[in-house]
């Protein structure tokens, strides 16, 4: 009986798997470009930013000086109050993405840079730590002090800011006492929003601005004290805000 003599399969061609390994490569090439783009062009997100630790690529917080600073909007607490309060969660949440990536990347794009001025009552005073967003320096909360008309004086606004302070002096935040009154403007403070937050203090609807000084160098308390203030080398993007409690009632 004449035996069955079966044919091997076809081999693929050698230019077959030259065309997969290629494809495999460019797949990888394309995930790895994506993957790059992704952690260094979003130093904001905390996974992100520690990686960038890891690999020692942090960005590198510009030491600007008052003549050096981005342009950007300056807002009164009224006006403060009426461009962020009626913003919702969900707009809130993308706001705050665009102002810490600005903050991180030294305001590449600084279509959102917003520094504050105004007149603000010091409400609490405290040494930043471990757990903070900037870990070395003080904080203060502050309310808003606005003058209804020309013949009043100056009352309590529904803003509040927690003003950053990076600095090795902290023996400085005893100058800073309840009651004060800090005096805030463009120059040269150039107190810059990097957090918003809305908020129910006393029963009363806030809008909460945590802001943080992008001009560097000595900063004077009255006529006798400066202390100076630098940029800080590393930060925690997922640190909590607002820093201070608020008083529930």
């Amino acid at each position: 009986m004449p035996r069955v003599i079966e044919e091997p399969a076809p081999r693929r061609p050698a230019y077959f798997w030259w065309l997969l390994a290629n494809a495999l490569a460019l797949c990888f090439a394309v995930m790895s470009w994506t993957v790059c783009l992704h952690v260094f062009g979003s130093p904001e997100v905390p996974r992100n930013y520690e990686i960038l630790r890891k690999i020692g690529r942090l960005p590198e917080l510009k030491r600007y000086t008052v003549l050096e600073v981005p342009n950007g909007n300056l807002l009164d607490p009224r006006g403060l109050y009426s461009r962020f309060f009626p913003l919702n969660a969900d707009q809130l949440g993308r706001f705050n993405t665009r102002l810490m990536r600005n903050y991180l990347t030294n305001f590449e794009r600084p279509l959102a840079l917003t520094y504050i001025e105004g007149d603000y009552q010091v409400e609490q005073v405290r040494e930043l730590g471990p757990d903070d967003f900037i870990t070395q320096g003080f904080a203060i909360r502050a309310r808003a002090l606005v003058k209804p008309d020309d013949f009043t004086k100056p009352a309590p606004y529904p803003v509040v800011i927690e003003y950053l302070f990076p600095t090795t002096e902290t023996h400085a935040a005893r100058e800073f006492r309840p009651g004060d009154v800090l005096s805030v403007g463009k120059s040269p403070n150039c107190a810059a929003i990097i957090h918003i937050e809305r908020l129910v203090d006393d029963e009363d609807p806030l809008v909460c601005l945590t802001v943080v000084p992008i001009a560097y160098g000595p900063y004077r308390v009255g006529d006798d004290i400066t202390f100076g203030i630098e940029p800080p080398s590393e930060v925690r993007p997922g640190a909590k805000f607002p820093l201070f409690e608020p008083n529930h009632p």
